[in-house]
């Protein structure tokens, strides 16, 4: 038996404001790759290098959140609910990656020294603060209900941090012309993209593999089941994220003897309501008696076997 839950989510904002955020960071990609050019400024471009990785992470959580909208099929029977989960992964794997290439290009520039021009870089950066303030805010309202939108806000946010060091790194240079503070900035903002990522890099892969949600306790979720009048047990808990926003859970509950198929019916919606409550959306309960609790678990546990002797 199966039920969803639905509250107050919907994708259509979210998706406005991916497509928001999208155009203003692809307009100062472009405006921050001429000036580093220009200015031959590595943290500029190595900042633009960056943002431009954000505008793909933002297209690909984009592309995510609108085909997990799609109807299930016969294949797919949950949906393409996940896909949710392998963008944020795949932003997160992306990013790492572009770290890899600031890195380089910055021990580059410590090894052989550039002019840059610092008062051009300040007023580029500068403008990146605002872009990326004013992205970051689209995401603000959802940030703690979606791991795709977490991860946009979350970088946005850095990037206009960066923006912020690149500004007093502009500075720096215009006034006493220390050449060595612009790769400096650079190994910086690696520093900052990696420190930012990897709680999403961990986190997506945990959902990918099925992991526990972060924001939900098994053993709470365990005794909000056994709480409830006419539940003896709960046992074979299973729960996992069908999405970044969507959770489910299986269970077995071993009921007390005696209880009519209407009353088993007003328990299972009622406990569904409350794992609703409990952030999890899609519930299936299997439910049984005393008397057939241990066929329960001799069959759990055969199966298990089985499975161990096939890994082996």
């Amino acid at each position: 038996m199966s039920h969803d839950h639905s509250h107050s989510y919907t994708y259509s904002d979210t998706g406005k404001a991916f497509v928001a955020g999208i155009i203003l960071n692809l307009g100062f990609v472009v405006v921050e790759a001429i000036a580093g050019f220009y200015t031959n400024s590595l943290a500029l471009l190595s900042d633009a290098g960056h943002n431009l990785s954000d505008v793909a992470t933002l297209a690909l959580s984009l592309f995510a959140v609108r085909i997990s909208r799609r109807k299930p099929s016969k294949t797919y029977t949950y949906g393409f609910h996940k896909s949710t989960i392998l963008a944020s992964l795949a932003n997160a794997v992306i990013l790492l990656v572009a770290v890899g290439g600031i890195g380089w290009e910055a021990i580059q520039r410590f090894l052989h020294p550039q002019p840059a021009a610092g008062f051009t870089i300040s007023l580029v950066a500068g403008i990146g603060i605002v872009v990326n303030t004013a992205s970051a805010f689209l995401f603000f309202r959802k940030k703690d209900h979606d791991l795709n939108v977490k991860g946009a806000y979350l970088h946005l946010v850095v990037d206009a941090l960066v923006s912020v060091g690149v500004v007093v790194a502009g500075l720096i240079i215009a006034y006493t012309n220390l050449v060595w503070i612009d790769p400096l900035i650079s190994l910086l903002i690696m520093g900052f993209i990696v420190y930012s990522t990897w709680g999403l890099l961990t986190e997506s892969l945990k959902l990918a593999m099925d992991a526990v949600p972060a924001t939900i306790d098994p053993d709470a979720v365990k005794r909000l089941l056994e709480k409830e009048r006419g539940v003896r047990e709960a046992s074979h808990i299973h729960i996992w994220a069908m999405s970044t926003t969507r959770n489910a859970l299986t269970a077995q509950l071993v009921l007390e003897p005696g209880l009519s198929a209407a009353a088993v019916t007003s328990l299972l919606k009622h406990l569904k309501h409350e794992l609703a409550h409990a952030n999890i959306h899609h519930a299936t309960l299997e439910t049984g008696s005393e008397d057939c609790r241990h066929c329960t678990e001799h069959l759990h546990t055969e199966a298990e076997h089985d499975l161990g002797r096939e890994s082996e």
